[in-house]
């Protein structure tokens, strides 16, 4: 929202949430509980000819968001550190942040995290995933509430409400073809949609659960909560003088961090949240694991202790040039991020609605009473306009991704060569 012009983004991303978000979510999950695997393996199991390739577009997607992912998560756990020495600084924040985000410490942060996830995930669904997030998931909840109700008594609260939840019509008509793709990303990214998580959780369902509610749910309590952080962090900037516009990483480790040097309790407020940041983080990190860990379990029998170090260790690596030079995440965010989720999302859309409509009526409907036509609504949903929109977010992330490498990126390779 920083980067995009504020309520005007949040306005086009909610609207994503609800008109394909959401219809996307139900693919995901009559593919996944139907066939009871992976991405990989569900769509050999049911898809045919070139279609039974495309469950790696989701197992590569996660792979590449978690090597940096792990990265930024690491960030945020030398975040706390820092606020907890009371370390935050106004002045010297650019610099704060350079020294955290590249380097050998950043590559021991993204070990320490790495690590954390794996152990999790090699405990297994019950033992580890679910035991973990039923804490972090309240925690971030009654953590979030509190400080958004704490930056509420802040000077300069009601302006930045008013630039966070008033979107400017002109704004959306001019800029929409900026903030549009941007958007899609944050919700396919925020709704982890495209990257086979909700189809390999889907897998664990039984026939009696009720898809449509579970994924109404899903959306409605990731929005959420972050809707939340954007109640927290503004009010917070506008109380410090600091301009919200700020893009990426540099809004909530500059920006933010500055702020909470200017506020009482500055660090233990910043270290509480960029704490919550980390469990967030942490137990979105399992869940992209879990989607690369069950392919090879379930493709290659392999058990779960070593798939999941292997796999680990692997990531680790792969995201290791992420830790050492910023480039690098800008480089595999914008592959997979703004290309590989909504690719995934475009081609299951199409697979579902047009290649096993029947399969996908048959499995809605399962743990669902008196659906009626609402399936059937669902279906040419997803065929038509969820398809036409998806067609069009590819192609303008894909036109974004290419002036990034022909620009920025070949900067910097011409610049190191």
């Amino acid at each position: 929202m920083g980067e995009q012009g504020g309520a005007a983004f949040l306005f086009i991303y909610l609207l994503l949430i609800v008109m394909v978000g959401f219809p996307v979510i139900l693919a995901e999950f009559v593919v996944g509980r139907n066939t009871e695997r992976n991405p990989v393996g569900a769509l050999k199991r049911i898809g045919s000819g070139a279609w039974t390739k495309i469950g790696w577009v989701f197992v590569t997607a996660g792979f590449v968001i978690l090597s940096y992912y792990s990265v930024v998560a690491g960030w945020t756990v030398r975040y706390v550190l820092i606020g907890l020495q009371g370390g935050y600084t106004a002045d010297a924040a650019p610099e704060q942040f350079g020294a955290v985000a590249s380097g050998l410490d950043a590559v021991a942060l993204h070990a320490l995290f790495m690590l954390g996830v794996i152990v999790i995930v090699a405990l297994g669904i019950e033992r580890g995933i679910e035991l973990s997030v039923k804490v972090m998931v309240p925690a971030i909840i009654v953590i979030s509430l509190g400080l958004a109700a704490y930056v509420f008594t802040l000077e300069g609260a009601a302006d930045a409400y008013a630039y966070y939840l008033s979107p400017e019509l002109s704004t959306i008509m001019s800029e929409w073809t900026t903030i549009l793709p941007a958007a899609a990303a944050q919700a396919f990214f925020t709704l982890s949609l495209g990257m086979g998580v909700m189809m390999t959780y889907a897998s664990y369902l039984g026939e009696d659960r009720n898809l449509a509610s579970d994924a109404g749910i899903i959306a409605v309590l990731d929005t959420f909560i972050a809707f939340t952080a954007g109640l927290i962090a503004f009010p917070i900037l506008f109380a410090a003088g600091i301009d919200p516009g700020a893009s990426g990483p540099s809004l909530i480790f500059v920006s933010l961090a500055a702020a909470f040097a200017e506020l009482p309790l500055g660090g233990l407020l910043g270290a509480i949240f960029f704490g919550t940041v980390a469990i967030a983080a942490l137990s979105s990190a399992i869940s992209i694991m879990e989607v690369v860990v069950s392919y090879l379990i379930d493709e290659w029998d392999i058990d779960r202790i070593p798939a999941t170090a292997t796999l680990g260790a692997v990531i680790f690596l792969f995201g290791t040039p992420a830790a050492l030079d910023l480039i690098f995440i800008d480089l595999y965010d914008g592959f997979a991020n703004s290309i590989l989720l909504m690719l995934g999302g475009l081609l299951l859309s199409i697979f579902v609605g047009w290649i096993v409509p029947d399969l996908a009526l048959e499995e809605i409907e399962k743990g669902i009473k008196d659906i009626g036509s609402l399936g059937v609504a669902w279906l040419w949903f997803v065929r038509i306009p969820v398809v036409i929109a998806l067609i069009g977010l590819v192609a303008l992330n894909a036109w974004d991704y290419y002036g990034f490498l022909t620009g920025s990126f070949a900067d910097w390779l011409n610049t190191t060569l």
